[in-house]
């Protein structure tokens, strides 16, 4: 399935990769199961060396890891540098507190008082992770730290575009001391997956991705009687209440949306603003979209990435032309192209009626749609329709009543007064079409393990 490097801002085709074989799947099964039996066994201590040491190398060699994040997907050096140290993070997270969260729940003694009952929560097997483009070590880490510290094993089928970044993680991991088998990246081809997931051996399955790759490998997994857990699309609604501080507001609704060249998941795509400063919102923000700076992403003066290949830009410009032709108003700012790369200049989408179905599409760039409300409830309805359900937040100077409104809004996660963001100690997922499952924290370390249940009963004790 053509694994390649191929830089989005020069667009020169750099190197590429065969197809895994048979061969390759068949061992990296072979060698992930036998690693299992032996990992399952390691003390939370053991894990939490391998874990803590991968985090120590991330940190160590930053910008060499950082570069290959730039140089696969044409991430800002600044914003790879900083994804590398959340990777970090997260390493470091289950290094120090996967013991605890890991630790037998006691329950309840009945009122009868004829049991000592506890759960315990055991590792399965091997997960297959399935993951996206756009950021290449984060969403790895996030499935690999929680769960090798629950004592499964690993392996990886990553997007195309990113192989280096993929086989870099698979050597980090070697370097910390994982036994060999523990973590193993293929480049799998879509008929492989489904081998891999039909393999007994495999207990579970973690995809990040589109709805459509989704709704396959869920089909695949169903099929298998595997559980999964999907991490998909979303169109995070910034809501701007009327008390909102409107220029630290327009600042953060800048970021939101075109952070990582605007290819987020949790990007503020909808900004969905109060009727009384909707006029003046929209002007500030103008403004600071076309204060942005296109240019190499190694250079610290850039500060809006190219897309990721060739393919996003034509998607999306095709996206915007169908909003229009559905009676949506495009203002592209006028910003400077490079004469080369993956670029695409902002778009400002308004006018997205109820009548026009790009209001409940997902813009993977730099696209802003904007919704005037007439009032808060008018707001959270405005968010809520919509097929997504990913993440969102609210600007208001009031936080108790954003912390109350935030409580209507249908999402896995809302923030108050900031643009949704990803943090190693924090929870990450979504509802309706954005998926299901969570991931960091307990969350996600107990989505693939056994809770199985011990009871120890007196021989005496009713029935």
């Amino acid at each position: 399935m053509a694994y390649a490097t191929i830089n989005p801002f020069t667009e020169e085709a750099l190197t590429s990769f065969p197809d895994s074989t048979a061969a390759d799947i068949a061992s990296a099964l072979d060698k992930g199961h036998a690693a299992f039996l032996r990992w399952k066994k390691a003390s939370h201590a053991q894990r939490g060396r391998v874990l803590q040491k991968a985090a120590d190398l991330l940190r160590q060699n930053l910008d060499s890891y950082a570069k290959l994040l730039t140089l696969e997907m044409g991430k800002l050096f600044a914003e790879a540098r900083a994804e590398t140290e959340l990777s970090a993070a997260i390493f470091e997270y289950y290094a120090i507190h996967a013991e605890r969260l890991l630790a037998p729940e006691i329950l309840p003694v009945s009122t009868l008082k004829e049991g000592r009952a506890k759960i315990v929560f055991e590792p399965q097997g091997i997960i297959l992770a399935i993951e996206p483009w756009n950021f290449p070590f984060y969403q790895v880490a996030r499935i690999i730290a929680p769960q090798l510290s629950a004592g499964n094993t690993v392996v990886l089928k990553h997007a195309s575009n990113v192989p280096q970044c993929a086989a870099a993680m698979e050597r980090l991991m070697l370097e910390a001391g994982l036994p060999e088998g523990g973590f193993k990246n293929l480049y799998a081809t879509h008929d492989q997956l489904n081998t891999i997931i039909a393999d007994p051996r495999v207990r579970g399955v973690a995809l990040t991705g589109s709805e459509g790759a989704g709704a396959k490998v869920a089909s695949e997994a169903g099929l298998a009687l595997k559980k999964c857990t999907m991490e998909l699309g979303g169109s995070d609604a910034l809501i701007v209440l009327n008390d909102a501080d409107l220029e630290k507001t327009v600042k953060w609704a800048v970021f939101g949306r075109h952070w990582n060249a605007g290819q987020v998941c949790v990007s503020a795509k909808r900004l969905i603003v109060e009727d009384g400063i909707y006029d003046t919102f929209v002007a500030q923000y103008r403004k600071g979209v076309a204060a942005l700076r296109m240019g190499d992403p190694m250079d610290p003066a850039t500060t809006l990435a190219p897309l990721s290949s060739r393919s996003a830009v034509d998607g999306l410009r095709q996206q915007v032309e169908q909003a229009v032709g559905h009676g949506a108003i495009a203002e592209e700012i006028p910003l400077d192209l490079p004469n080369h790369g993956c670029f695409f200049r902002p778009v400002l989408l308004s006018g997205l009626n109820e009548t026009n179905p790009a209001r409940l599409w997902e813009f993977f760039g730099p696209v802003s749609m904007l919704f005037r409300a007439r009032d808060a409830e008018h707001a959270i309805a405005i968010a809520n329709d919509s097929p997504y359900g990913l993440g969102g937040s609210i600007f208001t100077q009031d936080e108790e009543r954003g912390a109350e409104l935030a409580r209507q809004i249908d999402t896995g996660m809302v923030y108050i007064n900031h643009p949704t963001m990803v943090k190693a100690d924090l929870p990450f997922g979504g509802v309706k079409r954005s998926g299901f499952g969570r991931e960091l924290l307990d969350l996600g370390l107990k989505e693939f393990v056994n809770a199985k249940l011990i009871d120890i009963v007196d021989i005496d004790a009713p029935f």
